[in-house]
């Protein structure tokens, strides 16, 4: 089979073969029908503070989907054939594919059937992939972390691969939407899927006073200004790693009683509910396509900021 494989620190990804993989005990190897692009591996490939938690050589990418090809001893939950996803954190170890073991740039992939979520026949392959991070990774953060609900006002501070995915599940379950993203696109993804309020800036929404803000961007002044706004004993949730720092105004942690907290990933419970959103039609993510030949130029893409959207890498 065919990787992406990443070295080390400022080294292109170099398209390799490998062995097959097998499945052992437990296990199902997959046959990857759609990859997604995820700004992290940019960021694993430039910056070298990334190379604690991997362990190269090893295939890059964790969000994806396809069908099982073969089943080792023991998987009664899953047999060849199936259309699945993949949570990309296992449960009982927490190691991540595309970091620690090979991930999903690749033709197959060898996984523990307790990372597996079926896939919705009516669901594509391409919706599936983006559901295993982005779906995943704003649902936790606006409902499990959040804790939104129907009737709140939520702002979502960037309308990109998560943010758009978030807003969405966020509209559909009946909560009052707020967008801000400068992006000219992003702003006409944001009116599309119908959120009640569009800014540049979420300082912009002092006015509203948003019960939660979920800041999927993470550069500084999206972060502090979030809090600035918030309303009194309000959450605002930072998944976003644009700058690794923030400076905030203690005066309005404290004197609002407001908190800050942060949420990474998610686990299968998140991806299910993702897929449950796709069938019924209440959610349709902003996808772009490019050939599994072309992951190494889609990186380079993310890494220019000329993504609207997530960007999912397909293969037969």
């Amino acid at each position: 089979m065919q990787g992406w494989q990443f070295t080390k620190t400022h080294e292109p990804l170099q398209l390799v073969e490998v062995a097959d993989p097998v499945a052992a005990a437990g296990q199902v190897v997959i046959d990857i029908k759609a990859s997604g692009l995820c700004h992290t591996d940019v960021t694993i490939i430039d910056d070298p503070g990334w190379m604690e938690l991997i362990q190269p050589p090893v295939i890059l990418g964790h969000e994806c989907a396809g069908v099982i090809a073969s089943v080792g001893t023991g998987v009664t939950k899953f047999k060849p054939g199936d259309r699945v996803g993949v949570c990309p954190i296992d449960p009982d170890t927490q190691v991540s594919i595309g970091g620690v073991v090979d991930g999903a740039y690749a033709n197959k992939l060898v996984v523990p059937q307790t990372e597996l979520i079926p896939l919705p026949d009516n669901v594509s392959f391409i919706d599936g992939a983006a559901a295993t991070d982005a779906g995943m990774t704003s649902h936790r953060a606006i409902f499990g972390v959040g804790g939104a609900k129907a009737g709140m006002k939520v702002g979502i501070v960037g309308i990109g691969g998560i943010g758009d995915f978030g807003a969405q599940l966020a509209i559909a379950a009946g909560c009052d939407v707020y967008a801000a993203d400068p992006k000219p696109a992003a702003k006409k993804m944001a009116e599309a899927m119908g959120c009640k309020g569009i800014f540049d800036d979420v300082s912009e929404m002092k006015d509203i006073a948003p019960d939660l803000i979920v800041d999927f961007a993470g550069f500084d002044s999206t972060t502090s200004h979030a809090l600035s706004v918030v309303a009194p004993g309000g959450k605002v949730v930072v998944v976003g790693m644009g700058i690794l720092h923030s400076t905030i105004s203690t005066w309005d942690l404290i004197m609002k009683r407001a908190q800050v907290v942060g949420s990474m990933g998610g686990d299968s419970s998140d991806i299910a509910v993702c897929y449950d959103a796709l069938s019924k039609g209440q959610v349709k993510p902003t996808l772009s396509t490019i050939d599994f030949s072309k992951i190494d130029e889609g990186l380079e893409t993310l890494r220019q900021g000329g993504v609207t959207g997530r960007l999912i890498a397909t293969q037969d």
